[in-house]
């Protein structure tokens, strides 16, 4: 990451005071067996994740609770690919591809499995609606809003494709400085009832649900509000498809100048 210029973290953990990170259990940060709900405004995300972590990457769609696990480079480059309403024919036709975060889970023990419940990029301004991936965690496994910012925030790749901009944009300047901040683990509350009382919603074999309970709203609630709170931004009600046909329009405006 040096290589970039990315020189300088600056990383807190919500509620802790500055100086008193080391002092701190290894519960209180993710961990193996644990997942991260990050923040996605830039390829940058993924290497940083990557290189402190050494992570489990997932992709997220909205209206499944199904993910599709994928490399290190896949996740980067997912960062500035076009937006999908939903997994490809390609990643549906083979099983292996498509999974969801308790088989993951049991997987991978040893591992942090790390979500993009946004399932797009943004400018860092604001929480797009979240994708029920989330829900698929057990009851025991926490769940940490991770948000990274940046400085300068010109490294942010809310449009697909801009890849030539976002290069020069990291490479032109000499250093740029990563604002991580995590709040304390969030567990997953509604698959704790639900496994006292059965499912209550349920889903087609594909992992396709539109609908969420409200005890299930409330705890993709909680990680989005913290995940605002941390990036000192809002939640929108922008959805991929309106996204989608923003980014339709701004191509079209460019065309025609």
């Amino acid at each position: 990451m040096g290589i970039p210029g990315i020189w300088w973290v600056d990383l807190q953990i919500d509620g802790v005071k500055r100086g008193h990170l080391s002092q701190q259990p290894a519960s209180r940060v993710p961990h193996p067996g644990s997942v991260i709900a990050a923040s996605f405004t830039s390829p940058v995300d993924a290497l940083y994740l990557g290189a402190i972590f050494d992570p489990i990457f997932t992709v997220s769609y909205p209206n499944t609770r199904k993910v599709r696990r994928v490399s290190l480079l896949r996740a980067v480059v997912q960062a500035l690919g076009s937006v999908q309403l939903g997994p490809s024919p390609q990643a549906t036709a083979r099983d292996k591809d498509m999974t969801d975060l308790r088989a993951l889970l049991a997987a991978y023990p040893d591992r942090v499995i790390v979500v993009f419940p946004e399932c797009s990029t943004t400018n860092g301004k604001g929480v797009l609606p979240f994708s029920p991936s989330l829900l698929a965690a057990p009851a025991s496994t926490k769940i940490f809003p991770v948000s990274m910012r940046y400085a300068p925030p010109d490294i942010t790749t809310p449009i697909p494709g801009a890849w030539v901009s976002f290069l020069w944009k990291l490479l032109s300047r000499p250093t740029h400085c990563i604002r991580v901040r995590m709040a304390e683990g969030v567990t997953n509350t509604a698959s704790e009832k639900s496994e006292h009382v059965g499912p209550a919603v349920p889903a087609s074999p594909s992992g396709e649900t539109s609908d969420v309970t409200p005890d299930e709203q409330l705890v993709l609630d909680r990680v989005a509000e913290a995940l605002a709170r941390l990036g000192r931004n809002r939640r929108v009600g922008l959805t991929l498809k309106d996204k989608s046909a923003f980014v339709e329009a701004w191509k079209k405006s460019r065309k025609s100048r």
